[in-house]
């Protein structure tokens, strides 16, 4: 028998007892906050209300003291009652509904010694429908799945470009570094993940990305400058980490966004720039947190570390939005 889950918002839908909490959402239309539906990123916490859950696959990216406080991860457990969540539904995602789609390489090109950007193309009929910042799952040969954020904004042609770093030894990086050509016949599925701009009150918008990181940040970039109306803010500030300055391959150049951007690097004693993490140089810049927005993307370790510097800098815990490079090959 299917239990009931009940959201802050009054938002309801049934769970049955062998699902997770979030598949049982995802099937009623009903959004809640994920992206990596392993347990490892740490996006889809919620606090129990009440009810009682099971977990269904291990809870990797809680603390003990969470797990002790009541909070679960809804993408690692099912419903045994009914249940009620102190999370709210997201309504500008409720209505788009993740498809798998053929698509064709449309163009490669290099952006640096090891990361390419793809571009594909779908059915004239079955464009992909999605928000800046999320991500879709490439299917390749033997059913192999990699997972990429979309690093433009939605175009009347429907195309979508993905930025890829190379991994060693990787499957789909053989593919994509050595085999893939241009008419190349794949399929995506998506839109995945609900790393998106939202509705908020704040007056500085920090942006933080690290390696490919930067793509979900350049799409919703992309989106503030072609939606004026979208962008409330008073300033923009763009962070962007790598190793050498080669990682830095691309640049912001909006004629209509006031952007504020500075790259930090890691590994290049010739650089005349903020060196370091990422992280550590935006809060070197003495912004008022107090009235910021955080959207982070990049490697699991950098946005922890992000997450738990800026809140204890005065950051509100529901003003940092992220989503994290789970690693694969």
């Amino acid at each position: 028998m299917a239990n009931t889950v009940t959201l802050s918002d009054r938002i309801s839908f049934a769970a049955e007892s062998d699902q997770s909490i979030l598949e049982a959402a995802r099937s009623q239309d009903v959004a809640l906050e994920h992206s990596c539906c392993s347990g490892r990123c740490g996006v889809c916490k919620a606090k129990v209300a009440r009810g009682l859950t099971k977990a269904i696959k291990p809870e990797a990216s809680l603390s003990e003291d969470e797990m002790l406080n009541g909070f679960i991860l809804t993408c690692c457990r099912s419903a045994t009652t009914d249940v009620q969540l102190d999370i709210e539904s997201l309504e500008s995602l409720g209505g788009l509904k993740a498809k798998i789609l053929p698509c064709r390489i449309n163009q490669i090109h290099l952006l640096a010694d090891d990361v390419i950007a793809v571009t594909l193309r779908t059915p004239p009929s079955s464009f992909l429908e999605y928000l800046p910042g999320q991500y879709v799952n490439v299917i390749g040969e033997d059913g192999i799945r990699r997972s990429y954020s979309i690093a433009n904004a939605p175009r009347d042609d429907g195309t979508v470009t993905l930025q890829i770093r190379k991994v060693e030894a990787g499957q789909m990086s053989d593919y994509w570094f050595n085999r893939a050509r241009a008419n190349d016949l794949l399929r995506i599925e998506g839109p995945l993940g609900t790393f998106c701009l939202r509705k908020t009150k704040a007056s500085t918008l920090i942006l933080l990305a690290t390696g490919t990181g930067i793509a979900p940040l350049k799409a919703i970039l992309e989106q503030l400058s072609a939606s004026p109306r979208l962008n409330t803010y008073n300033s923009i500030h763009l962070y962007w980490g790598g190793r050498t300055e080669q990682d830095l391959y691309w640049r912001p150049e909006f004629s209509d966004l006031q952007v504020h951007y500075i790259p930090v690097l890691s590994r290049s004693p010739e650089w005349k720039g903020l060196t370091g993490y990422v992280q550590q140089a935006a809060l070197s810049n003495d912004l008022d947190l107090g009235d910021a927005v955080v959207y982070a993307c990049g490697s699991e370790a950098m946005i922890h570390d992000a997450r738990t510097q800026f809140i204890s800098a005065g950051l509100a815990a529901n003003q940092f939005y992220y989503e994290s490079f789970v690693s694969s090959d």
